[in-house]
């Protein structure tokens, strides 16, 4: 299954990414089908090839969600953007505290 996922670039301290195609499970610094941009987000500025990124979504290529937001951002998709940052566990146990305390 092939997916779009961000390869990490530059020195330490300035990362910048580029978007690559590749197989899901692969390596990120290994073999990939195909270079389809780069963003950085120090500047928060990302260049994409839309025409090959509405390519491989077509295909069934899969988005990491971060990838995901890129893209809706650079307006490959027309979407609403996912939400990106985990909850910490003790917000978790309170959300789940009051729903366990109503079916009790």
């Amino acid at each position: 299954m092939l997916a779009i996922k961000l390869k990490r670039i530059g020195k330490k301290g300035q990362a910048s990414y580029r978007l690559i195609v590749s197989e899901k499970r692969s390596k990120v610094f290994g073999r990939c089908v195909e270079d389809l941009g780069w963003h950085n987000p120090h500047t928060n500025k990302s260049k994409v090839d839309r025409e090959r990124a509405g390519y491989w979504l077509k295909v069934g290529a899969q988005p990491t969600d971060s990838v995901y937001n890129i893209l809706v951002k650079t307006g490959v998709v027309k979407a609403e953007k996912k939400a990106v940052h985990k909850k910490s566990k003790k917000q978790e146990k309170e959300a789940t505290a009051p729903e366990a305390q109503a079916t009790a």
